[in-house]
């Protein structure tokens, strides 16, 4: 419960997840910060976020599930004879728009199979990568490193993101000058995809107004859905917000502002059947949608 309470930043969604009541799932986490003796989500926050203690007891609590399903599925592909586990690291942008489908799917098409996910930040996926802990890791800007190389999967558009109301929504499309002085929702500094922006704005010599930083793109899009400035995002991340007229999307005259996605995979690890079944899944998925 805390794990999924951690992954979707919401009690109420987790307690969906997990077939129970909102107020069971509360009290679920109430019990647990007792016996724990700290306070692990702060409350004051929405979407909810993790305190520091929160943060250690998330990583131990998705380790442990991590595990346990490994090992309910090992056990099941020996009494099926079946296909076993694929473990699957992503950051939160494909993971929540995009991966769970993709689960679904592969899962369907290879009964027995079984993909477990997670998501993670950027650094963590490279550390469950380099400890062993995911056969897969979906990430932005990839870097390959001593140990993981990268496999090019997909580069998507960036456009410009706003509120509705906002000014710059009226338009067809916007230049970089036209982000002059404006609030902008950032991503924090360090994350790869906030030094690709900041190379952007200095290439095109636009200074822009940095209003709030985050740490992922679905707490960026909350801030700009009460108009709190605009921001730069993949276009393929905000398409149902579009849809439903919660934010608008702009394009932006400058070429090749993309966004690379990759996947790590262990330089020395052999692929199991089944992640081999995955990865060619995965690849025919960036092929229908026009990608390498």
């Amino acid at each position: 419960m805390f794990r999924d309470i951690a992954q979707s930043r919401s009690i109420s969604e987790a307690a969906e997840s997990n077939r129970i009541s909102q107020s069971a799932a509360s009290q679920s986490l109430k019990n647990l910060e007792k016996y724990c003796g700290v306070s692990l989500v702060d409350r004051r926050r929405r979407p909810l976020r993790l305190t520091a203690a929160g943060e250690i007891y998330f990583d131990a609590s998705r380790d442990i599930v991590r595990r346990f399903e490994e090992a309910e599925a090992q056990l099941e592909a020996m009494r099926q004879g079946s296909l076993g586990a694929v473990r699957v690291a992503s950051i939160y942008s494909i993971g929540l728009y995009e991966m769970t489908r993709f689960k679904e799917e592969f899962e369907t098409r290879h009964p027995g199979a079984h993909v477990h996910l997670d998501y993670m930040r950027p650094d963590k996926i490279y550390q469950a990568m380099e400890e062993g802990r995911a056969d897969f890791g979906f990430v932005s800007y990839p870097q390959p490193t001593r140990n993981l190389r990268v496999l090019d999967w997909r580069l998507e558009q960036m456009v410009l993101v706003c509120h509705p109301d906002h000014p710059l929504a009226k338009r067809s499309r916007i230049a970089p000058a036209d982000l002059a002085r404006k609030d902008f929702i950032s991503f924090d500094r360090g994350l790869q995809i906030r030094r690709a922006l900041d190379r952007f704005f200095r290439d095109y010599a636009v200074h822009r107004e940095i209003a709030l930083e985050f740490d992922n793109i679905q707490m960026i899009k909350e801030a700009l859905s009460i108009n709190q400035g605009v921001s730069i995002l993949p276009e393929r991340t905000v398409r149902q917000e579009v849809a439903e007229g919660r934010l608008a999307a702009v394009p932006i005259d400058a070429p090749g502002l993309l966004r690379p996605v990759g996947i790590l995979l262990d330089r020395k690890k052999t692929l199991g059947r089944t992640a081999e079944l995955f990865l060619e899944f995965l690849q025919e998925r960036a092929k229908e949608n026009g990608s390498s």
